[in-house]
């Protein structure tokens, strides 16, 4: 039963992670555009994360309350930014820095669990996670990024978690016995 709770939300959050992906790719390729559309779709990200985690919360027997809580925090914050607009697009940067960071720490976090499970996977695992880390850092410092570089972490960072996420689906089995 764990392992569908894992599973499920690991597939969650690869699909916020494609999501990601294509934000990456449009920002590289249409950069001046795209800087009127960020506040939505990152608002709209929220949002569905939010639902997402609903989702999660309804569907799973064993009702954590702190999944409601963040799934309402995610919603509420992704109505504000999507009211705000105007106001988020100044501090996109951060809220993304932010977000990777705190991404690259979990999956940092995973790769200390694996290592003590003997996992092969945990050294790749560990340099995706500072990648990751890495990236949210230089988006918080350097405020004069160029949309397109700001689209390649983005995308550098939403592959890293989808490999990170797939090698974890793939091999929960052996984490959990």
């Amino acid at each position: 039963m764990f392992e569908r709770f894992l599973k499920r939300a690991n597939w969650t959050d690869i699909v916020i992670s494609i999501v990601f992906l294509f934000l990456g790719i449009l920002l590289m390729v249409k950069p001046n555009e795209m800087l009127a559309v960020i506040s939505i779709l990152i608002g709209s990200i929220f949002i569905i994360i939010g639902f997402l985690k609903i989702v999660d919360y309804f569907t799973s027997k064993d009702k954590e309350d702190y999944l409601l809580t963040m799934a309402l925090i995610s919603v509420i914050f992704g109505v504000i930014v999507l009211f705000c607009s105007d106001v988020i697009a100044g501090v996109f940067r951060i809220i993304l820095g932010i977000w990777i960071i705190a991404a690259g720490l979990k999956d940092f976090q995973t790769a200390l669990v694996w290592k003590d499970t003997k996992s092969g996977f945990w050294t790749l695992t560990v340099v995706l996670a500072m990648l990751m880390i890495i990236a949210g850092i230089t988006i918080l410092v350097s405020s004069t990024l160029a949309l397109k570089i700001v689209g390649a972490i983005i995308l550098l960072y939403a592959i890293f978690d989808i490999i990170t996420r797939a090698i974890f689906i793939k091999k929960i089995k052996n984490y959990l016995d």
